[in-house]
């Protein structure tokens, strides 16, 4: 990468294709571009313009707008291998490198691939002949991430250039921070020096000195969501209507810039694993929240940003071969340059008086002298009244009077030729008019240049005139032209291009002054969108009165309700409690069809995802554990594309889940093994139950098989809850959506639900008379054990045990602390007692049950030794009468 005086790299990349079952191109460029030349050294390269395309489409999580994102990706070799990575956003100016320790799956650097979606993935030659597993993994993927593979030499992965790009591109106050960051990365630079090698040679684009923003992201600073958990809980996209805003980020979308928008994004799919940062982000929505003026005044100033993001990016790429569209962009680039320094500084008075470190800091960076000089630049070379305007012919006058008079003593006499040719545009419109005696308008569009509307109506009676040309009708108007009219857009066009021509010298030095400023105007373009994010949390927080979390080791939250439903929901939402501790770890819920399970579920799930990217959440009181992984299993769909059905697609989600699955973990299981027969599904559910209480992650486990409820009800960690449901004498069901401990009592809400159907009465009389049979089967097999009744007293105990750890690290004292614990010791007294009751009455039953199998093995013995006499007697009565006839 180069400035633009010395830019470029010796070498001119040459194509080849390698097959590897698809064939990718393989950018092997001349040998006198090794790895252990400079950067910026040599002569320029003329370079392959265009191997590169912007993305055209939606990306794989709903992007919500097309970005050109290259990205180089490599690995160690092992067990548990290491992953490098480097994304460069060429639309928004910024380099982000990390390291993974990832396993056989791949399953974290497939998440980062997915949540950056790059539009190109560089990967070294040589992984793919033969294809390493990292490749394959990739290739499968690539039609869901929308990307396409490049093969780079392995020479270009070479860590001394990677140091050197860093080195000489990031910002001057950052360079020794990243150099630390990056330290013992060997990967993640070596993709550094990839990447910006392949958009240089490859893409023929070079960067100035210290322009880019670069910055290490470590793998452990973030929350990692999978994909279909993403689908599944709606974070980013809804299920049923994709272009709907009935998702979590339609719901806390409020943002007003674009740069905020991508913020909220990127933090929904990688939310925040640090506490004292969130706990920042929760001051700052708490102060804006509370402070109604600030909140107003904030929201007002933010409503003037154009996207800062991509002007700043568009200031500090440099094309190796400048063309008259990039003089002109140059311009826009400038006139919205300065609409952005502008402002910047209503930012600064809105948060006048803020005291959380957030906002402190925000305003310190908005602060008048941080942008004064590049103010001063602009001041110079623009003029004051020049602004950003969105209307065509409006920009395109701008463009032409943006630079001050004096500067170049030919641009005067072009902006004049250029004054004549647009009064002659119009003159000719008014003479056509007139001459016709048909009203008429001038319009101006970027295609077409100047032409004529007229109303359709007015022609009507009359044909039109042949000196109207490119005749065509939109809707109620007609569009034409003439040939005069073509003529006087030719010469306007021309004399605007000798306008830009004379201002590009100009324009391109205020360019080259304002780069030396790019680290603060980024640095204010992050606080913006920070700022925008925040406010945009507390519009939705004050509108839908949320609560702020607090971070602990227990997550417990008060009437906590479900973010997108309350808000679509016409009627009010019947809020629940959560509550899970190790103790509480594992927990059942039960209860019949349309109660409530997966809404409530799916709550959870949902408020500890915003807690974690720093908003208030919906409930009364809510404190949650800092999660590291988040994992859904709800849909029920079958994957016809994929030809799996829904118990496959069911069995190969979780499977993923158990591998990946800790004690930093929460899951959220809804109908398990639903997709095969009944008995197979109670199994392999409670194989997996099994496996997820062991791995002490927080887990929902919403099921229909009471049977499973009832297993694993007494295993330590495990808790039961259900959906109440109201039943009446008629048989007819109330939802009451409240969670309830315990299983669901109704055993035949199937039968019940039927009935509103309704099935026929001869089915569901048949259908109840089966049921009670089974049931009365069941009954008769079950039981209560010593074992079982042992397992009830330790989980009774190390309950206790959980409570007074609470206890001892909590805020109460005095009196309440002792009333607390007073009551604690009676709950516990009274269960204790009650379990030792079950055991002395299942002792008693064993001992009633031993006596009967004693008194029944006695008759059985008396019986036997009956048999043996008669037999005797009978064999002892036969050989006399055998002797007596002998």
């Amino acid at each position: 990468m180069a400035s633009r005086s010395s830019r470029g790299s010796r070498g001119r990349p040459s194509t080849s294709f390698t097959s590897a079952s698809t064939s990718y191109p393989s950018y092997l460029y001349a040998d006198n571009t090794g790895t252990t030349s400079r950067p910026r050294t040599g002569r320029r390269s003329n370079g392959r313009p265009g191997t590169g395309r912007p993305r055209t489409g939606a990306s794989t999580i709903a992007r919500v707008e097309a970005q050109q994102v290259v990205c180089a990706v490599s690995e160690s070799r092992g067990i548990s291998p290491t992953v490098g990575l480097a994304f460069v956003n060429l639309d928004t100016g910024e380099a982000v490198l990390c390291q993974i320790c990832d396993s056989q799956t791949y399953v974290r650097t497939i998440h980062k691939l997915r949540v950056y979606g790059p539009s190109e993935i560089l990967i070294v030659t040589t992984a793919a002949s033969p294809k390493s597993k990292l490749f394959s993994i990739i290739e499968e993927n690539l039609e869901v991430l929308d990307s396409k593979i490049t093969l780079l030499d392995r020479r270009y992965w070479a860590e001394s250039t990677g140091l050197e790009y860093i080195q000489q591109l990031a910002f001057k106050e950052d360079v020794e921070a990243i150099k630390i960051s990056v330290g013992g990365n060997y990967f993640a630079v070596c993709c550094t020096a990839a990447v910006l090698k392949y958009i240089e040679l490859g893409l023929a684009k070079t960067f100035p000195y210290h322009s880019l923003r670069i910055k290490y992201e470590p793998s452990e600073g973030s929350m990692m969501i999978d994909v279909s958990t993403i689908y599944a809980l709606e974070l980013i996209q809804n299920l049923q209507t994709p272009k709907s805003r009935d998702c979590l980020f339609g719901l806390l979308n409020e943002t007003l810039t674009p740069m905020g928008s991508r913020l909220l994004r990127s933090n929904i799919l990688q939310p925040l694993t640090d506490p004292e940062t969130l706990n920042t982000r929760y001051d700052a929505l708490e102060e804006l929240s509370t402070k109604e003026e600030m909140f107003y005044s904030t929201k007002a100033a933010l409503k003037s940003f154009l996207d800062a993001d991509k002007i700043l990016t568009a200031l500090i790429i440099i094309p190796k071969e400048p063309n008259l569209q990039h003089t002109e962009q140059s311009v826009n680039n400038v006139i919205m340059l300065k609409q952005f320094v502008n402002s910047v500084n209503p930012i600064y008075e809105a948060l006048t008086g803020a005291r959380c470190t957030m906002l402190v800091n925000i305003r310190e960076l908005c602060a008048p002298e941080n942008v004064v000089q590049v103010q001063n630049l602009i001041d110079a070379v623009i003029n004051e009244n020049t602004t950003y305007a969105g209307q065509p012919l409006e920009l395109r006058n701008q463009r032409t009077y943006a630079v001050k008079s004096g500067v170049n003593g030919l641009l005067d006499v072009a902006r004049t030729t250029y004054k004549e040719a647009m009064e002659d545009a119009y003159q000719h419109s008014t003479e056509l008019s007139e001459e016709y005696d048909i009203p008429l308008e001038l319009k101006y569009d970027n295609a077409r240049q100047f032409h004529i509307r007229i109303a359709a109506s007015e022609v009507e009676q009359r044909p039109l005139p042949p000196v109207f040309t490119n005749i065509f009708r939109k809707k109620n108007m007609i569009e034409c032209q003439t040939l005069e009219l073509m003529k006087r857009n030719q010469k306007i066009t021309t004399s605007h291009q000798e306008v830009l021509l004379m201002s590009d010298e100009a324009v391109q030095d205020l360019i080259e002054a304002v780069r030396e400023q790019m680290s603060i105007l980024f640095k204010i373009c992050e606080s913006i969108a920070m700022l925008d994010m925040v406010s945009s949390f507390a519009h939705t927080a004050t509108s839908q009165d949320y609560v702020r979390p607090q971070i602990t080791d227990t997550l417990a939250i008060k009437s906590g309700r479900h973010p997108i439903r309350e808000k679509l929901q016409q009627t009010k939402f019947i809020p629940n409690d959560v509550y899970a501790t190790q103790q509480t770890r594992f927990q059942i819920i039960t209860g019949c069809n349309m109660s409530g399970k997966s809404t409530y579920i799916r709550s959870i799930a949902l408020m500890a995802v915003m807690a974690q990217i720093g908003s208030f959440v919906p409930a009364q009181y809510a404190s949650f554990p800092i999660l590291h992984q988040l994992f859904a299993r709800v849909s029920m769909d079958d994957s016809i594309e994929a030809n799996v059905s829904t118990f496959a697609a069911e069995m190969r989600e979780t499977a993923f889940i158990l591998r990946n699955i800790d004690r930093r973990s929460m899951a959220i299981i809804d109908e398990l093994g639903r997709g095969t027969s009944t008995r197979d599904g109670i199994a392999i559910a409670l194989a997996i139950a099994e496996a997820l209480v062991e791995s002490r992650a927080l887990v929902w486990f919403a099921t229909h098989f009471r049977d499973l409820a009832t297993i694993m009800a007494e295993r330590n960690g495990v808790i039961s809850l259900h959906l109440a449901v109201e039943m009446t004498e008629n048989d007819a069901m109330t939802m009451l959506y409240k969670i309830a401990e315990g299983s669901v009592h109704e055993s035949h809400y199937g039968l019940a639900l039927a009935r509103v159907v309704p099935l026929p009465p001869g089915v569901l009389k048949h259908a109840e008379v089966v049921a009670r049979k089974l049931e009365s089967n069941i009954l008769r097999r079950k039981k209560t054990s010593a074992a079982v009744i042992r397992e009830r007293r330790r989980k009774l105990i190390l309950n206790l045990k959980e409570h007074l750890v609470q206890a001892q690290n909590g805020t109460m004292q005095g009196d309440v602390l002792a009333a607390w614990l007073k009551e604690l010791q009676r709950e516990f007294v009274i269960r204790m007692t009650a379990i030792d009751e079950q055991a002395a009455q299942a002792e008693a039953e064993e001992d009633s049950e031993e006596e009967g199998q004693r008194g029944s093995r006695e008759q059985e013995s008396v019986q036997r030794d009956r048999s043996v006499i008669t037999v005797d007697d009978e064999s002892e009565t036969t050989s006399t009468g055998d002797t007596m006839s002998e």
